[in-house]
């Protein structure tokens, strides 16, 4: 009986001595797991679920958990895709994939960018796994302000263990189309204006290396001034056509956001088009938000109300495109 109890406790021990071992090492990989990666940061905010189920619905949060990096995320807010028309991470979840894809490379860059150290300077050129994007740093009144495609930065430099994150107002849009003539052609509402770029020989310019902006007017504007239809526009006169597009377009990239940075007091500013023109651009105040400005709308030499945005800060490779409800006018 001695001898059997010997045993048990001679087993009993070496059991205790197995499982100590063991412990020890599940708490050392416990203590190993780093929870602060930068895809499990943004996980653990619940304003940023949305950008989180994108993450894992392209398969980047297992890249962004086991790269080293560093990255830098930029990260849109839940109420910016809702404003984009997701609705939340279910809505992200069961939205076209290729899509969602897209969005999630768009906004993740390989490196650590510390936007509030750039030069103050319009609309920098970054590279994204998506795609070229365009940083701007610029002081506003007694704010210093960060945009991206024309976005707000509205939280910036949030650490994470293997990288940044920036939180934007707005969903970014990866741009489709490497020229502007084609991101034109491609929107369904401003074919008369397309065809008016073709047949004054413009197109090909707003095609060279640019950057261009152009603010198109759609179809119902374009007939409201008597471009009827392509064929009549195709028959019209090129040099009127010119003298009619040319009023229409910035040599320079400028999304509308760049209009509200560098407008002074007075809300209003003159925008030089490449026809040697300019264009009065005035800043729409934002009711939300006392002291602060939500668009534009333009005016024309000739115009008498104000040319409204329908559509803007559509990136293209070469330049940026807003639609707009009027022609812009030389003469009345």
């Amino acid at each position: 009986m001695p001898h059997l109890y010997k045993k048990n406790a001679l087993f009993s021990l070496m059991l205790m001595t197995i499982l100590g071992i063991s412990c020890s090492k599940d708490n050392q990989q416990n203590s190993d797991y780093d929870n602060n990666k930068i895809n499990l940061v943004i996980a653990d905010n619940f304003n940023l679920s949305a950008f989180s189920a994108a993450l894992k619905r392209s398969g980047l949060d297992k890249s962004l958990q086991e790269g080293a990096g560093p990255y830098t995320a930029l990260v849109p807010s839940d109420a910016a895709f809702t404003a984009a028309g997701y609705s939340g991470a279910v809505g992200v979840m069961t939205a076209n994939p290729t899509i969602i894809s897209r969005i999630a490379n768009y906004h993740t860059l390989d490196g650590k960018y510390e936007l509030n150290k750039l030069p103050f300077l319009f609309n920098q050129e970054l590279r994204s796994r998506g795609g070229k994007l365009y940083a701007t740093h610029w002081i506003k009144g007694q704010d210093t302000i960060l945009t991206l495609n024309g976005s707000r930065v509205i939280s910036k430099n949030i650490p994470a263990s293997n990288g940044l994150i920036q939180v934007v107002d707005r969903v970014l849009t990866p741009y489709l189309h490497d020229l502007l003539g084609d991101a034109i052609a491609a929107e369904a509402s401003t074919t008369l204006f397309t065809q008016a770029l073709r047949s004054s020989g413009l197109l090909q310019t707003i095609n060279e290396a640019g950057p261009y902006t152009i603010f198109a007017p759609n179809n119902t504007a374009m007939q409201a001034i008597g471009y009827i239809s392509i064929e009549q526009i195709s028959n019209t006169n090129p040099t009127e056509l010119k003298r009619f597009v040319n009023y229409h377009i910035v040599k320079d990239r400028r999304f509308i956001y760049d209009y509200i940075l560098s407008t002074g007091p007075s809300n209003s500013s003159r925008q030089a088009m490449l026809d040697g023109n300019s264009v009065t651009m005035t800043l729409v105040p934002d009711e939300s938000a006392v002291g602060s400005f939500k668009e534009i709308t333009l005016r024309g030499i000739g115009n008498t109300t104000e040319v409204k945005l329908l559509k803007q800060d559509i990136l293209s490779g070469n330049g940026v495109l807003h639609i707009i409800d009027g022609a812009l006018r030389i003469t009345q």
